[in-house]
């Protein structure tokens, strides 16, 4: 019987047969993939605990991701002193599938060039199990060598003309396609040999799934399939993805249950993965969010990560790299990025509710040539140590939510100002209202779209929709059902205007919900943006003075009148030459803004990409009027306050002791450029937390400036002061 014969009969408890040799029996043998083109190895396991969670109670991780040079150039020993020194818990080692480590004898699984006879994933891992640290077996299924090629061309991608794709920096290496037999049968044979051989705690993928944008391939496969980019891609795209994750999580159990498998997971709001179906799959979310990639990215996507994770994890493991080299747009991956940097992306990923871990590159420079990543880590790590208690969070108390419309993301693209899916756009919206956010000192999650229930949005008293533009039928009867007892809304734009597979809708799927109809296309601007006038006065106008004129956005869709308007449209017209630069018409009955009020509910609807615009102008009206607005549909209450002078982002959580207020300072010259050379302290901050009368509140610590201080129970929950916040400060409150 050849292979997939064998497979179809269903023969269980059989030798393995397969060119590659794989150790061991046949356990779970599956017939087919459901959906799919290919043939599985196994099964993935069943009835097997997975709450055995022993990743839950791990609070450091470290990595010096190998070279192929390190065989011969690292000190295993000076390695794995270092990361016990500064007390991680786990490290990740690599195993790889573009190069081994360790003598394999699964075909095209090629060896290390300074290998040698050595095992040398093997002392590693024994170094490490010596110090009493799990070890995560790392490995990149993404990229193979031209012996794979030539044996099993199949295996993966090509071009529109059918060549293989190649790696864009090493043309030696070709790009793997995950719809072939290559993810099926060569990552399992060396997932299952390295797992019989070493005493791994779990097995990790690196270079798949792909983080932040779909996969374009033109092989056999993929020719078949729906083009990439498209609803229906991502549909195959995610069915994929969840068989080959629960294959490879099957296969890591077979030594052993509290073994599991994980990947690569970052990608923040624009994630490749559907995050709701990986949410409910991963045991560990792995964020790569490395550090800055962009020549003008804030310093907040770490922290932005986090909470992606917080909307998906339901309290399991999430963790963070951050790169202790330098990232960026021009990369030094064996040069060290300023201490500054490296500290707020550590100090992010803890306030966020993720798991701190550091990485570098290269034991030859990273033990060697530059050594200055190695303070940075030891101070953080070490400080951490000295407070896990108060890092295990139980729940965020935040009441305001989010809506991170993935689809959105991924697919929007209205065929007018914004030609196809855009990335930059909505990255720009995202920042936009992040940014407002931030400036607003409001608490808030992210919340999936696909996780809309009324058991998830009880907790939350206001949703904000940033301009999600992809939303279903059902998803906006959730969020109907969400306001008529009693939540609010703010919305911008075209939220709503499409479904779920980006088709455009006659009006808009919440327009009974937002009071509004849609009036013509979207209106954008070649000179002034469009001006919004002010017809009465209302709460959200709050600090305007002496002005009739506010800015309104670079873009717009046109809604009908509405009685009573607020802010009405004055259109746009020229900025060049000042003689022309006067409107055409100075009034009209065009709503700028639509207010709602029904019992509790609020709803605030915007025509204008507001936050996207704040976001490329910088307009200090537009964060106001955003944050404004954001506690108009709150009621001006959120259960913890803080006030003072600078730009802050704040997490609180309940925790393990009590609960843990984390209060990140980016009041910096470089918070939206670069890197922080240095940080610049901020004064006294004044701090009003939410605590039920029952819970006995005993002490208020300040963990970086390790000290007690004073605070004062009151009929609502406690206050008190921070003196100064340097770069990040957690107040940790202990309460029975």
């Amino acid at each position: 019987m050849n292979r997939r014969e064998l497979l179809k009969a269903g023969v269980s408890a059989l030798p393995m047969i397969s060119r590659f040799g794989i150790l061991g029996t046949e356990t779970n043998i599956a017939a087919s993939e459901p959906g799919g083109d290919h043939v599985g190895v196994i099964a993935p396991a069943v009835g097997v605990d997975a709450e055995v969670g022993w990743q839950r109670r791990v609070r450091r991780i470290g990595q010096l991701n190998m070279t192929e040079h390190d065989p011969v150039a690292l000190d295993v020993e000076a390695w794995a002193d270092y990361w016990a020194a500064v007390k991680a818990q786990v490290v990740f080692v690599s195993v790889t599938g573009i190069l081994a480590f360790y003598q394999t004898k699964v075909p095209f699984h090629r060896k290390a060039k300074f290998l040698g006879d050595r095992d040398f994933f093997g002392d590693c891992c024994a170094a490490a199990k010596k110090r009493g640290m799990r070890v995560v077996a790392r490995m990149s299924p993404d990229l193979n060598w031209d012996d794979a090629l030539s044996a099993h061309p199949d295996w993966f991608e090509r071009d529109e003309k059918d060549a293989p794709r190649r790696s864009r920096e090493d043309v030696r290496l070709i790009r793997s396609c995950m719809f072939t037999g290559y993810m099926t049968e060569y990552i399992p044979a060396i997932i299952r040999e390295v797992n019989s051989l070493y005493d791994i705690d779990a097995v990790y993928t690196n270079g798949w799934p792909p983080l932040g944008s779909l996969p374009v391939c033109h092989c056999s496969v993929c020719r078949n399939s729906p083009p990439s980019g498209t609803p229906g891609y991502w549909d195959k795209f995610n069915d994929r993805m969840e068989y080959l994750w629960k294959l490879y999580d099957g296969l890591a159990k077979e030594k052993k249950p509290s073994n599991f498998f994980f990947a690569n997971s970052g990608g923040g709001v624009r994630s490749a993965m559907n995050l709701d179906r990986l949410g409910k799959l991963c045991a560990w979310f792995q964020g790569d969010n490395q550090g800055r990639g962009g020549e003008d990215a804030p310093v907040w996507l770490c922290a932005l990560q986090g909470r992606v994770c917080s909307s998906i994890q339901d309290g399991k493991m999430a963790a963070n790299v951050t790169g202790g080299w330098s990232t960026g747009p021009v990369r030094w991956r064996n040069a060290a990025k300023s201490p500054a940097e490296a500290t707020m992306w550590l100090s992010q990923t803890s306030a966020s509710g993720m798991v701190p871990y550091y990485h570098w590159i290269g034991g030859e420079t990273g033990l060697g040539e530059d050594r200055r990543w190695q303070e940075t880590g030891r101070k953080y790590f070490e400080w951490t140590a000295k407070h896990d208690a108060h890092f295990y969070n139980k729940r965020s108390i935040a009441s305001l939510g989010v809506v991170m419309g993935q689809r959105t993301q991924l697919f929007y693209g209205d065929g007018g100002v914004y030609k196809g899916p855009h990335a930059a756009a909505m990255q720009q919206t995202v920042n936009g209202m992040y940014y407002a956010l931030l400036e607003g000192r409001f608490l808030f999650d992210y919340v999936h779209e696909d996780r809309l229930d009324v058991e998830r949005l009880g907790k939350y008293s206001a949703l904000v929709l940033p301009n999600v533009a992809l939303l279903s039928d059902a998803q906006c009867e959730q969020l109907r059902a969400y306001v008529k007892v009693g939540g609010s809304l703010l919305a911008t734009y075209e939220t709503s205007m499409y479904d779920e597979r980006n088709r455009r809708r006659s009006t808009f799927g919440l327009a009974d919900v937002l009071g509004i109809q849609n009036a013509g296309e979207i209106v954008g601007t070649t000179g002034n943006g469009y001006y919004a006038r002010i017809e009465r006065r209302h709460e959200i106008l709050e600090g305007f003075a002496d002005t009739n004129w506010l800015p309104g956005a670079e873009n717009r869709l046109p809604i009908a009148a509405v009685a009573n308007p607020m802010l009405t449209v004055v259109p746009g017209f020229v900025a060049y030459p000042p003689e022309l630069a006067y409107p055409v018409e100075s009034h009209t009955d065009e709503p700028a803004a639509v207010l709602q009020e029904n019992g509790k509910s609020r709803v605030a609807y915007f025509s204008g990409d507001i936050e996207r615009t704040m976001w490329i102008s910088g307009h200090s009206d537009l964060s106001r009027l955003l944050r404004n607005s954001v506690s108009w549909i709150l009621h001006g209450e959120q259960p913890v306050s803080i006030h003072g002078v600078g730009l802050v982002e704040t997490f609180a959580w309940e925790t393990e002791p009590g609960f843990a207020l984390h209060v990140l300072n980016y009041t910096n010259p470089n918070t939206h450029r670069g890197w922080y050379r240095e940080f610049y302290p901020i004064g006294a901050q004044s701090v009003r937390v939410d605590i039920p009368r029952d819970r006995k509140v005993s002490r208020v610590q300040l963990l970086r400036a390790e000290k007690t201080i004073p605070f004062k129970r009151t009929e609502r929950g406690v206050e008190f002061t921070i003196p100064s916040i340097t770069d990040y400060e957690v107040a940790a409150i202990t309460a029975g």
